[in-house]
């Protein structure tokens, strides 16, 4: 099993860390500064979405929701272990942008620009890039732009591009990727001392302590309700197997049956059909009779 790391042992690509520093308006804006290449007067960081268990996301949400002086939102997640369809989590993310902004009764024609960006510790696409911007063209006319205020960016730390990128984002991404041993030496950046300045006070803040040991709770119970979930998902399957199976001896079954009875997911409901099924002498009985 692997051991859980202390708050000590964490470094700023670390979920918690990450979530922890980025609560700072300042370090907000500096990173979305380095990512997108523009200045951001203000930001104001939704500090209700971090760190925080929300039953209604089914998880502990780690993303940093926040907005600028012109109302663009920005979310802002770190990925250090690679996760599949990463283009549709960031469609996701975009339509959950949207409907909270729709939510508080804007229109469309007034929907602000929304920017999700994940940083990732490895190369999300391959290609050796630094950064990968998407971009929305006409396919019958490539100049034609399709932009509609919707913009996914994605950092990879395992860039080889160095000359085709800012400085400032370069130093960044190599401090996010560096390991604990290597995390607190001088990267030649002010925005990077800056940064290391806030994860050695989240290191010294009890409150903050008192958090990360909360949030180690919570990622435990998801971790065993999710092992229950399988647990039970697995004897519901078995079980439907067992009723297909018994009422196949008797002839052949229905497509329609078949799918009413793996659609049922109550375990004492499927112990009573697999009691029926060992005793009915005809398909037809069984369909009666469920």
């Amino acid at each position: 099993m692997k051991q859980k790391k202390s708050l000590q042992e964490l470094t700023f690509k670390d979920n918690f860390m990450f979530g922890a520093v980025m609560l700072d308006p300042e370090n907000c804006k500096g990173i979305l500064e380095r990512t997108l290449g523009i200045e951001i007067e203000r930001v104001e960081v939704s500090k209700e979405k971090s760190i925080v268990y929300n039953p209604e996301y089914k998880g502990v949400r780690l993303d940093v929701y926040a907005k600028d002086e012109h109302s663009s939102h920005y979310d802002v997640e770190m990925q250090v272990l690679r996760k599949p369809a990463v283009k549709k989590r960031a469609r996701y993310y975009h339509g959950q942008l949207d409907m909270e902004i729709l939510l508080s009764g804007l229109p469309y024609a007034e929907l602000p620009d929304t920017y999700v960006i994940f940083i990732c510790d490895y190369d999300p696409f391959g290609k050796g890039k630094y950064r990968y911007t998407q971009r929305k063209i006409c396919k019958e006319e490539p100049e034609l732009s399709m932009e509609d205020g919707a913009h996914t960016v994605f950092l990879s730390t395992k860039g080889t591009n160095v000359n085709e990128v800012p400085p400032a984002l370069v130093r960044f991404l190599k401090f996010v990727e560096a390991p604990l041993s290597d995390s607190d030496k001088d990267f030649e950046d002010d925005f990077v001392r800056q940064l290391q300045s806030s994860v050695r006070k989240v290191k010294e803040s009890r409150e903050m302590g008192a958090r990360y040991m909360t949030f180690e709770e919570f990622l435990n119970e998801e971790k065993e309700e999710a092992r229950e979930e399988g647990r039970v998902e697995g004897r519901v399957e078995e079980r439907c197997q067992v009723i297909i199976e018994s009422l196949e001896e008797l002839g052949s079954v229905p497509e329609e049956l078949q799918v009413k009875i793996r659609q049922e997911k109550d375990l004492a409901v499927l112990k009573k059909w697999c009691r029926l099924a060992a005793k009915v002498e005809k398909i037809a009985q069984f369909e009666q009779e469920i």
